[in-house]
């Protein structure tokens, strides 16, 4: 019997089947190499000899600059000692809950990924949600919520929070004395969602906190950084969180990263888009055979969410029968931290795989599907 948990244990389920059975949960890039991204990494014996004559702080500065510029944030306080390279951006996340006060309420996203929720309810947050229909209409909450966190683009829907949002939830927060925490680890994916972010928050007064991530972008198997960003404004105590976390990113990995972001700006996006929009075009194709259809069509994440019909199986039951098909998807009940009856109804695929990947698995999701809906009738 398989226990369904929280979205990371299957995530590392998939990542561990002994049986080879195919990953198509975590958001991270599992794609072969461009040969413009062989080129960076065939540097890194280079980039080793590097780290050991050059300042750290030089190396960062670099990393940091050359990454967000590649991503329209030129208004990052780049340089200013506010902004820290951690292993990845759950760790940053996790620095933010613990220099969060206890016992404050936070408004965060829904539905989104779950460890953002459990990480914050870990430190002993409370939690309410806020809708992404709350988030379009504009419709922010006030005290006694003391920080309101979103995710930009959202995960796994694909929302992008329009730059108008965005400058309304800053000068909203600004009034209230709130501080925006802004999670944009799937930025880099989506030119709609690289609007400068830092500018519109400091132009609206606010206390804020950003989250970023390399992680999402190319396959480097878990050789990323998180950049955890904060506003001169903010009186919470995150570098001490930070310190007491850990002493700093790899320098090597964050070369890895300059070079990286240097060919993302020079046909890295394009090439990287091209696959995914390829992998949801056979997505859609295939399961479009047996009237199942993608949830968000309009997403420009490197994932999809499918949505299923009332009259089938729901996604923890797909999820545990594809898993003994040797397929590994994620069932949408924790993206739903809040209300997680309100996800039986959407199961989310990576597309950040292999072409050849995508369309074995969706085929076997059609099988699956089929076949349980036959037994169910």
């Amino acid at each position: 019997m398989i226990e369904v948990g929280n979205l990371t244990t299957m995530e590392v389920d998939a990542l561990t089947d002994v049986d080879g059975g195919l990953n198509l949960t975590d958001g991270h890039a599992r794609l072969v190499l461009s040969e413009q991204q062989a080129a960076v990494v065939a540097r890194i014996p280079e980039m080793f000899a590097e780290a050991s004559r050059r300042p750290f702080s030089s190396i960062e500065r670099e990393a940091h600059g050359t990454f967000l510029k590649a991503i329209g944030q030129h208004s990052a306080p780049v340089g200013t000692g506010r902004i820290l390279s951690c292993y990845s951006s759950t760790l940053a996340t996790d620095i933010v809950a613990r220099a969060l006060p206890a016992g404050s309420t936070i408004a965060v996203l829904h539905p989104t990924f779950d460890n953002i929720a459990d990480l914050f309810l870990t430190r002993g947050l409370k939690l309410v949600p806020l809708t992404e229909e709350a988030l379009l209409d504009m419709n922010w909450p006030g005290p006694p919520v003391d920080a309101v966190v979103v995710t930009h683009p959202n995960n796994p829907t694909g929302l992008v929070t329009p730059e108008g949002h965005l400058r309304s939830l800053a000068e909203h927060a600004a009034r209230h004395g709130q501080t925006v925490i802004v999670d944009a680890s799937f930025r880099g994916q989506v030119r709609d969602a690289q609007y400068d972010t830092y500018a519109v928050l400091d132009k609206a007064g606010a206390d804020w906190i950003v989250i970023e991530d390399t992680g999402k972008l190319w396959p480097t198997h878990e050789l990323k950084v998180g950049l955890l960003a904060y506003s001169a404004r903010t009186k919470l105590p995150v570098y001490r969180a930070f310190s007491e976390s850990l002493l700093s990113a790899s320098p090597v990995v964050l070369l890895l990263v300059t070079g990286l972001a240097r060919d993302w700006v020079s046909g890295g996006y394009e090439r990287a888009r091209e696959l995914v929009t390829r992998n949801r075009a056979i997505l859609q194709e295939t399961i479009g055979g047996v009237d199942l259809q993608l949830a968000d069509p309009a997403s420009q994440i490197s994932v999809a969410r499918i949505a299923l019909p009332a009259h089938g199986p729901d996604s923890s039951l797909l999820y545990k029968d594809m898993v003994a098909r040797g397929v590994h998807v994620l069932p949408c009940a924790p993206f739903h931290w809040a209300d997680p009856d309100g996800g039986l109804r959407f199961i989310r695929v990576s597309l950040a795989r292999p072409y050849s990947t995508v369309e074995a698995a969706a085929r076997t999701l059609v099988r699956s599907y089929t076949e349980m809906s036959a037994r169910l009738t």
